[in-house]
């Protein structure tokens, strides 16, 4: 059952039982994925997912304590799971692990002031969410690139010829500066604006210019659907006889 595990006060203790019972919640639903499925029984009770402050997981009922010692993850998470595909549910339980982990790490910094505060949710917002890992998907604040780079500890948003994703996540958080100062002049193809880390882009797969995806008319949902992207540029040039 969770705990307060010696009860975290400070922002980097709140971070540090924040980023544990993250890590046993993502090991659940991708190298454990297995074992969690078949745990998750549609005939036992209402079960919920729990994260350790040791990265460990645990699938079990919720506390019988009313109110609970900590706020508790989604109750019956075990119950949609034959009427759904496979990777949505995982992305469904994934999405309601995320909005437990936050108000578990606010509830243990509610006598933060407004600067922790703060600084505890930019740090958690440094990482990519469980949803963001289970569905494949990348942090929207990462910098796009021309082309994924092996040398480099990042990917990009693009969509190899063998449909897999491309996101624009980089593998590891020290190269993030780098990459601002190496794409920081990246236009849009369409409107010409600079790159905005706050904004979703996509990469032609043809002429590899980079877009934003309200001047292309492609949200990051559609993307994901997309084997092979051409802008408008190129497809209008295929299109001609």
């Amino acid at each position: 059952m969770a705990s307060i595990s010696s009860s975290p006060r400070t922002v980097e203790e709140i971070f540090r039982d924040y980023s544990g019972r993250r890590a046993g919640i993502v090991r659940a639903l991708t190298y454990d994925v297995d074992e969690f499925y078949g745990i998750c029984d549609p005939e036992k009770e209402n079960l919920c997912l729990y994260g350790h402050p040791n990265e460990s997981w645990e699938v079990t009922l919720p506390a019988e304590e009313v109110p609970p010692e900590l706020p508790e993850p989604a109750l019956g998470i075990n119950f949609a799971r034959d009427g759904m595909n496979r990777k949505d549910w995982l992305s469904l339980v994934a999405v309601h692990s995320d909005c437990w982990l936050l108000s578990v790490a606010f509830y243990l910094g509610a006598r933060l002031n407004r600067n922790e505060r703060k600084r505890l949710f930019s740090m958690i917002n440094d990482m990519p969410t469980v949803f963001e890992v289970v569905a494949e998907r990348k942090p929207a604040k990462e910098k796009p690139t021309a082309a994924e780079s092996g040398s480099k500890a990042k990917a990009t948003t693009k969509r190899s010829s063998d449909g897999q994703v491309k996101s624009i996540q980089k593998l590891a958080e020290e190269s993030y500066e780098d990459e601002e100062d190496e794409h920081g002049d990246t236009q849009c193809g369409s409107c010409g604006g600079n790159y905005n880390a706050d904004e979703f882009w996509i990469g032609c797969d043809i002429c590899e210019r980079w877009y934003h995806g309200k001047c292309v008319k492609i949200t990051p949902a559609k993307a994901e659907s997309i084997k092979q992207y051409k802008c408008p540029s190129c497809t209008m040039k295929r299109a001609r006889p």
